[in-house]
């Protein structure tokens, strides 16, 4: 396999280009092909601390835009990212709702590697997301709501970010008020299985201050029975330009939701029942001079989590006599800061401090053990770390990077992280990249001490991702495409499997990654009203996993005239598993249409239709999806 994806990337190395363009630093960007998710000239924040423009990043950065956000009709951000990103993929149950504990949506995997079990890291604002005791993202507290754009770095990201980006990062950058004056929003729609999605966004500016505050409520029936599910979510956000060069802000996000967890079809389950509230917020003080730039930072993150695991009629099984609680929390400091030596050179050093834990009981509330407590884990853990990223260029053809991270845990001990590539600029719009980088990730708190077979004595998984990505721009810019070729070679993976030393079974360090893939975009401006746009990936997988599919396709095309904005897409997925053991894979084709008509001013009317060819398919092994489902309502602007 080795060999075999050498040989791939010799043969995209010596790839002839034919097509005539004008040099990278003639060609313009067009706000079209901006508004997508590939462009070459995007200033970004992930993949470096401070802005950056992403053609001197050696790692791939796929940045999708507010505009697209906006025209996705979504209150959740990841079905936006799955249809948008290559490699990515998200999982789900329902028409609305990922949930948490036992049958749980809303895993996120990357080229393999999933969010689930901490792989995948989401941030926001470059702070850590994640349950402090569980280690995995919560994909209910991801509103569309939230996001100016997102930016994803598909590849390790553990020498910026440390533990958990040992697969990736998933970046929202909220949003911002860009200019003077007051402007409110109001998104609300009805639809199938009587869901419900409603928010409201006002934004302010006013000299050096700015101000946002949204809240948003959503529900629905569920197309099982026993499947309802509701969500309740405030953001609030406030900004002050301290001077022209320093800036300040704090914001504050929570989100609530109940919802009802109704089993596999073959053994429906009842009074599954969850209730979790989570909630992040942040402090931060930066800089940005002509030469240097940075910041200090404050995060706390917290959730609380109420579930009763209910029981299995046709099994024989009665309700249960006790509900699992947990707090958990995790806070953090970030320290960074950038500074240009001599033209040409970006050198960033920085600091991470977190903290993060919590405990979990169960209450009983009937049954022996009526009205008493029994802890499950109490538990909390430091990481402390130091990095240094290097960034130089040679000549106008050429960017050199390189950095390394020192990262140390309080009971697993010391990691070194390294990463370095080479980004060569080169005639006719073209951009090569070659990428070596080191991800890896702490085991958790609940793999060290919660629930057999929980073992304290684990070691870090660790991986390397070697990546070749070749783009370029055509037709002045109207036309985009990007190859990227990949090898994932990990160790030390943690697996449940037989104890060595006893019965029963151990988490322990024994799985390996041998992952292989291609990824492929491209972009087109065809006129003023059509644009087009694709993406695919193929994964091949040694050892496959759970909702990593070996093939993903999108392909959308959008017209906007006048009053009218209509988009379209069709999504091929093939090879999904969605058991191991046994295995079972899923192939499906899913075609969704969106359009707004703006009536007004201050008026417009939208509606969107999901999975319109009614195709039947699972995403989640014993969860069959809705058919097809149809949204309407009306945006209104004030």
């Amino acid at each position: 396999m080795k060999r075999k994806f050498v040989t791939i990337l010799f043969a995209l190395g010596l790839l002839p280009v034919v097509t005539q363009a004008q040099d990278l630093e003639s060609v313009p960007d067009t706000a079209s092909l901006a508004d997508r998710n590939f462009a070459l000239d995007e200033v970004v924040v992930t993949g470096a601390r401070n802005e950056i423009n992403v053609h001197h990043l050696s790692q791939t950065v796929s940045v999708i835009p507010r505009l697209v956000i906006e025209k996705s009709l979504q209150s959740s951000l990841l079905p936006v990212l799955t249809e948008q990103i290559p490699g990515l993929f998200t999982t789900s149950r329902g028409v609305m709702g990922y949930g948490v504990s036992n049958g749980a949506a809303g895993g996120i995997s990357l080229r393999g590697l999933g969010g689930g079990n901490a792989r995948l890291m989401v941030l926001i604002d470059g702070h850590p997301q994640y349950a402090g005791i569980f280690g995995h993202p919560i994909s209910d507290a991801y509103q569309t709501s939230l996001a100016d754009r997102v930016e994803v770095l598909r590849g390790p990201a553990s020498m910026l970010y440390g533990s958990n980006a040992m697969g990736g990062v998933i970046n929202i950058v909220t949003r911002k008020m860009h200019e003077d004056g007051v402007l409110t929003d109001l998104h609300t729609g009805y639809g199938s299985y009587n869901t419900i999605e409603t928010e409201l966004t006002n934004r302010i500016r006013k000299g050096r201050f700015s101000s946002i505050v949204s809240g948003s409520y959503n529900r629905t029936d569920g197309h099982r029975d026993n499947m309802p599910f509701e969500q309740y979510s405030g953001y609030a956000k406030l900004n002050y330009e301290l001077t022209g060069h320093w800036n300040t802000y704090t914001d504050v996000n929570v989100t609530h939701f109940n919802a009802t967890y109704p089993g596999p079809v073959s053994a429906p389950l009842l009074e599954g029942d969850q209730r979790i509230t989570r909630g992040m917020a942040s402090f931060a003080l930066e800089n940005d001079y002509d030469r240097t730039s940075g910041g200090l930072s404050f995060f706390y993150n917290w959730g609380d989590h109420w579930i009763n695991d209910g029981y299995t009629p046709s099994a024989g099984e009665t309700p249960q006599d006790g509900r699992f609680n947990s707090f958990d929390d995790m806070m953090g400091i970030s320290l960074y800061q950038s500074t240009q030596f001599f033209n040409g050179n970006r050198i960033t050093f920085g600091f991470d401090w977190f903290r993060y834990g919590g405990q979990a009981w169960t209450e009983y509330i009937k049954g022996e053990k009526a009205g008493t407590r029994e802890d499950i884990v109490d538990k909390h853990e430091n990481e402390v770390a130091g990095y240094m990223d290097f960034r130089q260029n040679i000549g106008s053809w050429l960017t050199f990077n390189a950095g390394v991270r020192i990262d140390h845990h309080s009971r697993v001990g010391t990691e070194w992280v390294p990463q370095a590539g080479l980004v060569f600029h080169l005639p006719r719009a073209i951009e090569l990249k070659l990428s070596a980088s080191k991800g890896f990730r702490y085991p958790i708190l609940r793999e060290m001490y919660m629930f057999p077979p929980q073992n304290p004595d684990l070691k870090p998984e660790s991986m390397w991702n070697y990546e070749l990505a070749f783009s370029q721009k055509l037709m002045d810019g109207k036309l985009s495409y990007g190859v990227n070729v990949f090898y994932i070679d990990g160790k030390n993976l943690i697996m449940t499997l037989p104890n060595p030393n006893g019965s029963g079974r151990l988490n322990q360090n024994s799985g390996k990654i041998d992952n292989t893939g291609v990824e492929l975009q491209i972009a087109c401006r065809i006129n003023k009203e059509w644009t087009a746009d694709a993406n695919y990936n193929y994964l091949y997988m040694d050892n496959p996993v759970v909702a990593a599919p070996e093939h993903k396709l999108y392909a959308g095309v959008s017209f906007s005239k006048s009053r009218w904005d209509v988009s379209t897409g069709v999504q091929y997925i093939a090879g999904l598993y969605t058991s191991t053991d046994p295995v079972t894979q899923e192939s499906f084709t899913l075609w969704n249409l969106r359009t707004s008509f703006h009536a007004a001013r201050w008026l417009d009317i939208w509606a969107r239709g999901e999975n319109l060819l009614a195709q039947r398919y699972e995403i989640n092994a014993g969860y069959p999806m809705p058919r097809a489902t149809v949204m309407a309502g009306v945006n209104i602007h004030f």
